[in-house]
């Protein structure tokens, strides 16, 4: 295989296990773009939450579907300032067509399903009952607002 089709393979999977997290990043992204005018990873890593367990290069497939799509383009690099990534390089990403972006968030809104949520959340003395850590409500009041 190709280094092209290894990426691409990769994309695939993350894609396909990550759907609702990757969701909310491009959300997250786009809402920051039209607020803002660009964006980085760092934008999107400090509005979403990353899952226990999940690596965090499955945002790396966050920009492609938008730039696919005609929404984002590059408009440079910086360094990063999250501390764990060390100034790396990253990718400042610029609206391509606002209207698009708009139109792209009202065709993907943020789904009902729950992201995974860590089992300590949930009382072990009687599953299944309406506790605030479990009710639909205080589940939903937790996400982000897109």
């Amino acid at each position: 295989m190709t280094g092209a089709e290894l990426k691409a393979e990769a994309l695939e999977t993350h894609e396909a296990g990550n759907g609702l997290l990757l969701l909310r990043a491009r959300r997250a992204m786009l809402h920051v773009l039209l607020e803002q005018g660009t964006a980085t990873a760092d934008d999107v890593r400090n509005a979403v939450e990353l899952p226990a367990g999940v690596n965090p290069k499955v945002f790396g497939t966050v920009p492609g579907v938008l730039v696919r799509a005609g929404i984002i383009r590059k408009a440079g690099s910086a360094n990063s300032e999250r501390p764990l990534r060390h100034a790396a390089p990253i990718t400042v990403w610029e609206l391509g067509d606002a209207g698009a972006a708009e139109r792209w968030l009202m065709d993907h809104p943020d789904l009902d399903d729950p992201l995974p949520v860590q089992q300590e959340l949930f009382p072990k003395e009687k599953a299944g009952a309406a506790t605030p850590a479990n009710t639909r409500e205080t589940r939903h009041a937790t996400r982000i607002p897109w």
